[in-house]
């Protein structure tokens, strides 16, 4: 061969290579900040700055007034309010359409909040009023929240992703709204904090009723028309059986009524009470401050991780929440408070958006607003008669007793989640699996193992 044929046929092979297709790549992850997730983000987002600051508003301005009792009745009334009508709520939102019933809810909050805010400013707000608003917001709360979970896979194909950003949302919420509400407290009174949640709930409303949703798939009756036959009863009773088909929903629901009970519920009262007494009210709003701090990371870490077994995961993450609770019973100082408040705040946030994104994906469109309520019901109940027994049992122990049981109840409720099988081995699924995420698990789980 030639040293011109050498040339010519090194040519042909360099053009041969370079012509040669390229690796195939992954494919991309699905745009998550179209028009729709927008919207949904921003009213979720001013939504939450707002409930983040009613916690401190609560302890602070309605325990100055009426007590640790006070702030466990008002507390105790909201949260009753929404277990006792929740499940209507998820009704609603499939026969009505979710975005529907969370804008009518937003508004009725606009109203109780307007209400308390010139009660507030007004002088002292009497205790009747406190409590009639509070369950009329917790009626409207009731309306709202079983359509925030069944929103999210209408305006986002990855629900992780989607939920895991809100939750750095609510994260951020948590960490500015305390310290904004305690702060105004100081300077203004708790008018203002009232006036800035019910400016909220209608910028929240206004988003909301924006939002353009994609006509519903197979399996989902469109928005706002009940399927041919349909009925409350019935409609409850389908809700039921397919909440009650997975085990390993019913099963944490069951360890949450009992989180509810000794750690949640309590946590508030006594929790602010307590950190008020030994360094001032200003010291609460910056705990509740580095929560937020704390969710932000446990949302930022949940953004990257996908584990298989997400809920086993999440157990993982729950056994820091313990910290928040010991801080506060064995009279932490500030840096070590702070600290268990950013520990205890990202490993909920883990949790949290671990479990919403597997009632999501691994339950029907056309019922999972009434799963969520169900779901809802069952927790947020056991928060409601914590948060009512706060008060009186302090006559039976001392906060700090108290919050010492909240610290061992999270550790054995960790313990639960892991020795309960359809928990432990509950595996990740993602809508684009082209799988069946909404089927019934047996009885070790939806993988049968």
């Amino acid at each position: 061969m030639t040293t011109e044929q050498t040339r010519t046929q090194f040519r042909k092979q360099a053009r041969a290579t370079r012509t040669d297709p390229p690796t195939p790549r992954p494919p991309a992850r699905p745009p998550l900040w179209d028009r729709g997730f927008t919207l949904y983000f921003t009213a979720r987002t001013v939504s939450l700055v707002g409930d983040a600051m009613m916690p401190v508003a609560a302890a602070l301005a309605v325990g100055a007034l009426y007590g640790i009792s006070g702030v466990g009745i008002v507390l105790g009334t909201w949260t009753g309010t929404v277990v006792a009508l929740v499940l209507f709520g998820g009704v609603l939102a499939d026969r009505i359409g979710a975005r529907r019933m969370m804008v009518g809810a937003d508004l009725a909050r606009v109203l109780t909040q307007g209400a308390l805010a010139a009660a507030f400013f007004a002088g002292t707000p009497p205790f009747w009023l406190l409590v009639t608003m509070a369950a009329l917001a917790g009626a409207a709360t009731a309306m709202f929240q079983p359509g925030v979970n069944g929103m999210v896979p209408l305006i986002a194909r990855d629900p992780q992703r989607a939920n895991a950003t809100l939750k750095v949302a609510d994260a951020l919420a948590q960490l500015l709204g305390p310290a904004l509400a305690g702060l105004l407290i100081a300077l203004t009174g708790a008018g203002t904090v009232y006036a800035i949640d019910a400016g909220t709930f209608l910028l929240s409303a206004l988003c909301l009723a924006l939002v353009r949703l994609a006509p519903a798939g197979a399996g989902s009756p469109p928005s706002g028309s009940p399927p041919s036959g349909s009925s409350l009863r019935r409609d409850l009773r389908q809700g039921w059986h397919e909440f009650r088909a997975r085990t390993w929903m019913w099963a944490v629901i069951l360890i949450w009524v009992g989180y509810g009970v000794l750690l949640f519920g309590p946590l508030v009262p006594l929790g602010s009470a307590l950190i008020d007494d030994r360094l001032g009210p200003d010291a609460y709003g910056l705990a509740v401050s580095f929560l937020g701090a704390g969710t932000v990371l446990g949302g930022l870490l949940a953004l990257r991780l996908r584990p298989a077994r997400p809920l086993a995961a999440g157990a993982v993450a729950m056994a820091l929440y313990t910290v928040l609770p010991l801080c506060i019973a064995l009279d932490a100082g500030l840096p070590v408070l702070l600290a268990g408040h950013v520990l205890g705040g990202g490993a909920w946030a883990f949790w949290s958006v671990m479990w919403a994104t597997s009632v999501q994906t691994h339950t029907p469109p056309a019922v999972l607003n009434r799963v969520t309520a169900y779901e809802l019901a069952g927790s947020v109940s056991g928060i409601a008669l914590g948060q009512i027994l706060a008060g009186p049992a302090t006559a039976l122990a001392s906060p700090e007793r108290l919050l010492l049981v909240s610290a061992g109840a999270c550790l054995a409720g960790c313990a639960a989640l892991f020795a309960t099988p359809a928990i432990r081995t509950l595996r990740r699924a993602d809508p684009a699996d082209g799988g069946e995420p909404g089927a019934p698990d047996g009885p070790d789980g939806p993988d049968g193992g």
